[in-house]
Protein backbone atom coordinates (compact mmCIF):
# COMPACT_ATOMS: atom_id res chain seq x y z
CA UNK A 1 0.00 0.00 0.00
CA UNK A 2 0.85 3.49 -0.49
CA UNK A 3 0.32 6.68 0.83
CA UNK A 4 -2.05 9.03 -0.73
CA UNK A 5 -4.67 11.48 -0.28
CA UNK A 6 -6.00 9.42 2.48
CA UNK A 7 -4.08 9.03 5.44
CA UNK A 8 -4.65 7.58 9.22
CA UNK A 9 -3.25 9.08 12.33
CA UNK A 10 -3.37 6.50 15.36
CA UNK A 11 -3.78 8.30 18.46
CA UNK A 12 -4.11 5.32 20.98
CA UNK A 13 -5.05 1.50 21.28
CA UNK A 14 -6.92 0.20 23.78
CA UNK A 15 -6.77 -3.90 23.63
CA UNK A 16 -7.56 -4.08 19.58
CA UNK A 17 -9.89 -0.96 19.85
CA UNK A 18 -8.23 1.77 18.34
CA UNK A 19 -8.25 6.08 18.82
CA UNK A 20 -7.38 7.42 15.51
CA UNK A 21 -7.96 10.30 12.62
CA UNK A 22 -8.18 9.75 9.30
CA UNK A 23 -7.12 12.96 7.12
CA UNK A 24 -8.97 14.24 3.93
CA UNK A 25 -8.55 17.28 1.63
CA UNK A 26 -12.71 18.05 2.89
CA UNK A 27 -11.46 17.50 6.71
CA UNK A 28 -10.10 15.12 9.38
CA UNK A 29 -12.51 12.24 10.67
CA UNK A 30 -12.07 11.50 14.12
CA UNK A 31 -12.10 7.64 14.46
CA UNK A 32 -14.15 5.57 15.43
CA UNK A 33 -16.91 6.82 13.03
CA UNK A 34 -20.29 6.36 12.08
CA UNK A 35 -21.23 7.63 8.63
CA UNK A 36 -24.90 8.10 8.08
CA UNK A 37 -26.21 6.89 4.67
CA UNK A 38 -27.04 8.96 1.81
CA UNK A 39 -27.83 6.88 -0.81
CA UNK A 40 -28.75 9.58 -3.51
CA UNK A 41 -26.55 12.07 -2.61
CA UNK A 42 -29.30 13.24 0.57
CA UNK A 43 -29.49 11.73 3.70
CA UNK A 44 -33.47 10.51 3.53
CA UNK A 45 -36.10 13.02 4.89
CA UNK A 46 -33.50 15.62 6.34
CA UNK A 47 -32.42 19.30 5.04
CA UNK A 48 -28.53 19.63 4.30
CA UNK A 49 -28.76 22.17 7.02
CA UNK A 50 -30.22 19.36 9.18
CA UNK A 51 -27.81 16.90 8.65
CA UNK A 52 -25.01 19.83 9.47
CA UNK A 53 -26.70 20.46 12.71
CA UNK A 54 -25.92 16.62 13.58
CA UNK A 55 -22.40 17.30 12.60
CA UNK A 56 -21.26 14.42 10.39
CA UNK A 57 -17.35 14.78 9.42
CA UNK A 58 -18.61 12.32 6.30
CA UNK A 59 -21.94 10.67 4.70
CA UNK A 60 -21.87 7.76 2.69
CA UNK A 61 -23.19 7.97 -1.25
CA UNK A 62 -23.73 5.11 -3.24
CA UNK A 63 -22.41 5.13 -6.96
CA UNK A 64 -24.82 2.61 -8.50
CA UNK A 65 -28.16 4.31 -7.50
CA UNK A 66 -26.10 7.83 -8.52
CA UNK A 67 -25.39 6.13 -11.67
CA UNK A 68 -28.57 5.04 -12.41
CA UNK A 69 -30.11 8.03 -11.72
CA UNK A 70 -27.72 11.17 -12.74
CA UNK A 71 -25.04 9.06 -14.73
CA UNK A 72 -20.62 10.59 -14.79
CA UNK A 73 -21.58 13.08 -17.56
CA UNK A 74 -24.13 14.86 -15.54
CA UNK A 75 -22.12 14.64 -12.43
CA UNK A 76 -18.77 16.25 -13.94
CA UNK A 77 -21.05 18.95 -16.08
CA UNK A 78 -22.31 19.88 -12.21
CA UNK A 79 -18.62 19.91 -10.75
CA UNK A 80 -19.32 16.65 -8.53
CA UNK A 81 -21.60 16.14 -5.61
CA UNK A 82 -19.93 17.98 -3.32
CA UNK A 83 -20.81 21.08 -5.59
CA UNK A 84 -24.52 19.48 -6.49
CA UNK A 85 -25.42 18.66 -2.84
CA UNK A 86 -23.75 21.96 -1.27
CA UNK A 87 -21.87 19.28 1.19
CA UNK A 88 -18.93 21.14 1.98
CA UNK A 89 -17.74 17.56 4.78
CA UNK A 90 -16.43 14.44 3.38
CA UNK A 91 -17.76 11.84 1.44
CA UNK A 92 -17.51 7.99 1.12
CA UNK A 93 -18.73 6.36 -2.18
CA UNK A 94 -19.61 2.43 -2.04
CA UNK A 95 -18.86 1.22 -5.43
CA UNK A 96 -22.33 -0.58 -5.67
CA UNK A 97 -21.66 -3.95 -6.02
CA UNK A 98 -23.45 -4.75 -3.25
CA UNK A 99 -26.53 -3.51 -4.86
CA UNK A 100 -25.87 -5.16 -8.00
CA UNK A 101 -24.81 -8.82 -6.66
CA UNK A 102 -28.47 -8.51 -4.48
CA UNK A 103 -30.12 -8.65 -7.73
CA UNK A 104 -29.67 -12.23 -8.05
CA UNK A 105 -32.15 -12.70 -10.37
CA UNK A 106 -30.96 -9.74 -12.90
CA UNK A 107 -27.89 -10.07 -13.15
CA UNK A 108 -24.73 -11.98 -15.10
CA UNK A 109 -21.38 -12.56 -15.05
CA UNK A 110 -18.89 -11.57 -17.57
CA UNK A 111 -14.90 -11.99 -17.17
CA UNK A 112 -14.97 -8.23 -17.34
CA UNK A 113 -17.51 -7.77 -15.03
CA UNK A 114 -20.95 -7.79 -14.59
CA UNK A 115 -24.54 -7.12 -16.66
CA UNK A 116 -27.33 -6.33 -14.42
CA UNK A 117 -30.75 -4.97 -14.88
CA UNK A 118 -32.14 -1.93 -13.44
CA UNK A 119 -34.47 -2.08 -10.40
CA UNK A 120 -36.00 0.94 -11.70
CA UNK A 121 -36.98 0.59 -14.87
CA UNK A 122 -35.55 -2.70 -16.22
CA UNK A 123 -32.75 -1.21 -18.65
CA UNK A 124 -29.72 -3.48 -19.19
CA UNK A 125 -26.37 -2.57 -18.27
CA UNK A 126 -22.76 -3.28 -17.55
CA UNK A 127 -20.78 -2.42 -14.85
CA UNK A 128 -16.81 -3.21 -15.19
CA UNK A 129 -14.28 -2.01 -12.48
CA UNK A 130 -13.02 0.77 -14.67
CA UNK A 131 -16.63 2.40 -15.22
CA UNK A 132 -17.43 2.05 -11.16
CA UNK A 133 -13.95 3.99 -11.09
CA UNK A 134 -15.07 6.56 -13.23
CA UNK A 135 -18.17 7.42 -11.46
CA UNK A 136 -16.75 7.76 -8.68
CA UNK A 137 -14.43 10.33 -10.19
CA UNK A 138 -17.60 12.14 -11.61
CA UNK A 139 -18.89 12.21 -8.15
CA UNK A 140 -15.60 13.77 -6.62
CA UNK A 141 -15.73 11.43 -3.19
CA UNK A 142 -13.21 11.63 -0.95
CA UNK A 143 -13.24 7.75 -0.62
CA UNK A 144 -14.24 5.79 -3.49
CA UNK A 145 -14.70 2.03 -2.93
CA UNK A 146 -13.45 -0.92 -5.31
CA UNK A 147 -15.91 -3.32 -6.91
CA UNK A 148 -16.27 -6.50 -5.48
CA UNK A 149 -18.14 -9.67 -5.80
CA UNK A 150 -20.17 -10.20 -2.42
CA UNK A 151 -21.97 -13.29 -2.03
CA UNK A 152 -24.79 -13.60 0.34
CA UNK A 153 -24.09 -15.97 3.31
CA UNK A 154 -24.31 -19.04 4.05
CA UNK A 155 -22.46 -19.71 0.42
CA UNK A 156 -20.30 -22.59 -0.43
CA UNK A 157 -16.49 -22.57 -0.18
CA UNK A 158 -16.65 -23.45 -4.09
CA UNK A 159 -19.05 -19.24 -4.34
CA UNK A 160 -16.67 -17.53 -1.65
CA UNK A 161 -12.97 -18.78 -3.34
CA UNK A 162 -14.69 -17.45 -6.66
CA UNK A 163 -15.70 -14.01 -5.09
CA UNK A 164 -12.20 -14.14 -3.82
CA UNK A 165 -10.74 -14.40 -6.93
CA UNK A 166 -12.72 -12.13 -9.08
CA UNK A 167 -12.57 -9.15 -6.65
CA UNK A 168 -8.75 -9.65 -6.46
CA UNK A 169 -8.73 -9.19 -10.48
CA UNK A 170 -11.36 -6.14 -10.37
CA UNK A 171 -8.99 -4.97 -7.60
CA UNK A 172 -6.05 -4.64 -9.54
CA UNK A 173 -7.91 -3.20 -12.53
CA UNK A 174 -9.70 -0.42 -10.01
CA UNK A 175 -6.22 0.72 -9.31
CA UNK A 176 -4.62 1.37 -12.46
CA UNK A 177 -7.61 3.90 -12.93
CA UNK A 178 -6.88 7.39 -12.66
CA UNK A 179 -8.63 9.52 -10.27
CA UNK A 180 -8.97 13.09 -9.15
CA UNK A 181 -5.97 13.98 -6.60
CA UNK A 182 -7.39 14.53 -3.81
CA UNK A 183 -9.32 10.70 -3.97
CA UNK A 184 -8.30 8.52 -2.15
CA UNK A 185 -9.10 4.31 -3.26
CA UNK A 186 -10.37 1.40 -0.48
CA UNK A 187 -9.55 -2.13 -1.31
CA UNK A 188 -12.77 -4.53 0.10
CA UNK A 189 -11.76 -7.73 1.72
CA UNK A 190 -14.11 -10.99 0.62
CA UNK A 191 -14.33 -14.32 2.04
CA UNK A 192 -17.48 -14.92 3.92
CA UNK A 193 -16.36 -16.68 7.19
CA UNK A 194 -13.34 -18.59 6.18
CA UNK A 195 -10.77 -17.04 7.74
CA UNK A 196 -7.89 -18.25 5.57
CA UNK A 197 -10.09 -16.61 2.60
CA UNK A 198 -10.28 -13.58 4.08
CA UNK A 199 -5.97 -13.50 5.08
CA UNK A 200 -5.53 -14.91 1.11
CA UNK A 201 -7.45 -11.57 -0.17
CA UNK A 202 -6.06 -9.57 2.55
CA UNK A 203 -2.99 -10.48 1.04
CA UNK A 204 -3.20 -9.51 -2.15
CA UNK A 205 -4.58 -6.45 -1.34
CA UNK A 206 -1.74 -4.97 0.50
CA UNK A 207 0.45 -5.03 -2.68
CA UNK A 208 -2.05 -3.02 -4.00
CA UNK A 209 -2.11 0.88 -4.03
CA UNK A 210 -4.58 1.68 -1.94
CA UNK A 211 -4.98 3.65 1.39
CA UNK A 212 -7.70 1.90 3.26
CA UNK A 213 -9.25 -1.13 4.03
CA UNK A 214 -12.61 -3.10 4.10
CA UNK A 215 -14.09 -5.47 5.75
CA UNK A 216 -17.26 -6.69 2.62
CA UNK A 217 -19.54 -9.49 3.13
CA UNK A 218 -20.75 -9.75 6.23
CA UNK A 219 -23.99 -8.22 7.56
CA UNK A 220 -25.59 -10.58 4.72
CA UNK A 221 -27.10 -13.92 6.48
CA UNK A 222 -24.79 -14.80 8.92
CA UNK A 223 -25.53 -14.26 12.78
CA UNK A 224 -24.09 -11.23 14.92
CA UNK A 225 -22.27 -13.58 16.39
CA UNK A 226 -20.58 -15.25 14.02
CA UNK A 227 -19.80 -11.85 12.75
CA UNK A 228 -18.47 -10.44 15.73
CA UNK A 229 -16.39 -13.41 15.71
CA UNK A 230 -14.75 -13.25 12.22
CA UNK A 231 -14.05 -9.70 13.29
CA UNK A 232 -12.46 -10.58 16.51
CA UNK A 233 -9.91 -13.31 14.34
CA UNK A 234 -9.21 -10.93 11.20
CA UNK A 235 -9.11 -7.28 12.21
CA UNK A 236 -6.21 -7.07 13.93
CA UNK A 237 -4.26 -9.02 11.37
CA UNK A 238 -5.06 -5.53 8.82
CA UNK A 239 -2.27 -3.32 8.29
CA UNK A 240 -2.03 -0.80 11.62
CA UNK A 241 -0.96 1.78 9.67
CA UNK A 242 -4.63 2.61 7.31
CA UNK A 243 -8.10 3.46 8.15
CA UNK A 244 -10.02 0.02 8.62
CA UNK A 245 -14.13 -0.24 7.49
CA UNK A 246 -16.51 -2.25 8.13
CA UNK A 247 -19.18 -2.15 5.05
CA UNK A 248 -22.82 -1.62 6.08
CA UNK A 249 -22.79 -2.46 9.88
CA UNK A 250 -25.37 -2.49 11.66
CA UNK A 251 -26.48 -2.22 15.68
CA UNK A 252 -25.39 -0.13 17.99
CA UNK A 253 -24.43 -3.60 19.73
CA UNK A 254 -22.51 -4.22 16.31
CA UNK A 255 -20.84 -1.42 15.93
CA UNK A 256 -19.02 -1.44 19.77
CA UNK A 257 -18.23 -4.89 18.62
CA UNK A 258 -16.36 -4.23 15.85
CA UNK A 259 -14.34 -1.17 17.69
CA UNK A 260 -13.83 -3.75 20.15
CA UNK A 261 -12.26 -5.67 16.96
CA UNK A 262 -10.21 -2.90 16.13
CA UNK A 263 -12.70 -1.38 13.30
CA UNK A 264 -12.32 2.61 12.67
CA UNK A 265 -15.51 3.19 10.54
CA UNK A 266 -19.15 2.38 9.57
CA UNK A 267 -21.87 2.59 7.52
CA UNK A 268 -25.66 1.27 7.91
CA UNK A 269 -29.31 2.72 6.57
CA UNK A 270 -30.41 1.24 10.28
CA UNK A 271 -30.68 4.23 11.94
CA UNK A 272 -32.29 5.90 8.83
CA UNK A 273 -34.50 3.01 7.85
CA UNK A 274 -36.00 2.36 11.84
CA UNK A 275 -37.12 6.10 11.61
CA UNK A 276 -39.11 5.39 8.96
CA UNK A 277 -40.29 2.60 9.99
CA UNK A 278 -41.35 3.98 13.55
CA UNK A 279 -38.46 2.95 15.53
CA UNK A 280 -36.14 4.70 17.56
CA UNK A 281 -32.91 3.35 19.07
CA UNK A 282 -32.72 4.25 23.42
CA UNK A 283 -30.71 3.99 25.97
CA UNK A 284 -27.98 1.39 25.58
CA UNK A 285 -28.81 0.20 21.94
CA UNK A 286 -32.79 -0.73 23.03
CA UNK A 287 -35.11 -0.13 20.59
CA UNK A 288 -38.89 1.79 21.33
CA UNK A 289 -41.32 1.00 18.52
CA UNK A 290 -43.60 4.45 18.33
CA UNK A 291 -46.46 2.76 17.32
CA UNK A 292 -47.00 1.34 20.32
CA UNK A 293 -50.25 1.65 22.23
CA UNK A 294 -48.19 2.36 25.41
CA UNK A 295 -46.78 5.92 23.91
CA UNK A 296 -50.26 6.96 23.18
CA UNK A 297 -50.55 9.40 26.16
CA UNK A 298 -46.48 9.14 27.08
CA UNK A 299 -45.43 12.49 27.77
CA UNK A 300 -42.12 11.57 28.28
CA UNK A 301 -39.31 12.50 25.25
CA UNK A 302 -37.51 9.44 23.19
CA UNK A 303 -34.96 9.10 25.43
CA UNK A 304 -34.41 11.34 28.51
CA UNK A 305 -31.00 11.30 28.28
CA UNK A 306 -30.47 12.48 24.84
CA UNK A 307 -30.39 16.23 23.25
CA UNK A 308 -31.22 15.92 20.20
CA UNK A 309 -34.22 18.31 18.75
CA UNK A 310 -36.65 15.69 18.88
CA UNK A 311 -36.31 14.79 22.45
CA UNK A 312 -35.75 18.29 23.61
CA UNK A 313 -39.11 19.60 22.44
CA UNK A 314 -41.32 16.58 21.89
CA UNK A 315 -43.44 13.74 23.73
CA UNK A 316 -43.48 10.07 22.92
CA UNK A 317 -47.35 11.05 22.64
CA UNK A 318 -47.23 13.63 19.93
CA UNK A 319 -44.47 11.88 17.81
CA UNK A 320 -46.42 8.99 17.87
CA UNK A 321 -49.67 11.12 16.57
CA UNK A 322 -48.38 12.67 13.98
CA UNK A 323 -46.52 9.02 12.82
CA UNK A 324 -50.29 7.34 12.75
CA UNK A 325 -51.46 10.96 11.09
CA UNK A 326 -48.70 10.36 8.15
CA UNK A 327 -47.10 13.52 8.69
CA UNK A 328 -43.85 13.54 7.52
CA UNK A 329 -42.47 15.44 10.39
CA UNK A 330 -42.69 12.38 12.73
CA UNK A 331 -39.85 11.05 9.98
CA UNK A 332 -37.81 14.25 10.29
CA UNK A 333 -37.99 13.94 14.32
CA UNK A 334 -37.00 10.35 14.36
CA UNK A 335 -34.61 10.48 12.13
CA UNK A 336 -32.94 13.42 13.30
CA UNK A 337 -33.06 11.24 16.48
CA UNK A 338 -31.53 7.77 15.24
CA UNK A 339 -28.73 9.63 14.46
CA UNK A 340 -27.94 11.67 16.56
CA UNK A 341 -28.18 8.50 18.96
CA UNK A 342 -25.46 6.63 16.44
CA UNK A 343 -23.21 9.98 16.42
CA UNK A 344 -23.17 10.85 20.28
CA UNK A 345 -22.81 6.56 20.51
CA UNK A 346 -19.34 7.20 18.56
CA UNK A 347 -18.58 10.33 20.74
CA UNK A 348 -18.72 8.45 23.50
CA UNK A 349 -16.96 5.35 22.23
CA UNK A 350 -13.96 8.40 21.47
CA UNK A 351 -14.07 9.34 25.00
CA UNK A 352 -14.03 6.11 26.16
CA UNK A 353 -10.84 4.84 24.54
CA UNK A 354 -9.26 8.01 25.43
CA UNK A 355 -10.12 7.42 29.26
CA UNK A 356 -8.83 3.63 29.02
CA UNK A 357 -13.08 2.92 30.00
CA UNK A 358 -14.09 1.64 26.54
CA UNK A 359 -14.75 -2.06 28.12
CA UNK A 360 -16.86 -0.23 30.62
CA UNK A 361 -19.16 1.07 28.06
CA UNK A 362 -18.78 -2.18 25.99
CA UNK A 363 -20.04 -4.21 28.83
CA UNK A 364 -23.27 -2.17 28.94
CA UNK A 365 -24.13 -3.21 25.11
CA UNK A 366 -23.91 -7.00 25.96
CA UNK A 367 -27.30 -8.57 25.15
CA UNK A 368 -29.45 -9.83 27.85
Amino acid sequence: MLKGPISYSLIKKSGKARRGVVHTQHGDIQTPVFMPVGTNGAIKALSVEQVEALDPSIILANTYHLYLRLGADFLREAGGLHKLASWDRAYLTDSGGFQVFSLSKMRKFDPDGVHFQSHIDGSRHFYTPELVMDMQAAIGSDIAMVLDDCPALPATHERIEASVKRSIVWAERCARCERPAHQGVFGIVQGGLELDMRLRHLEALVEMPFQGLSIGGLSVGETPEEMHDMCQKFVYQMPEDFPRYLMGVGTPWDLVEGVAAGIDMFDCVMPTRNARMGTVFVGEGKRLNIRNAANRKDMRPLDENCQCLACRRFSRAYIRHLYVAKEITAVILMTIHNLTHYLDLMRKIRTALENDTFEELRAKFQPA
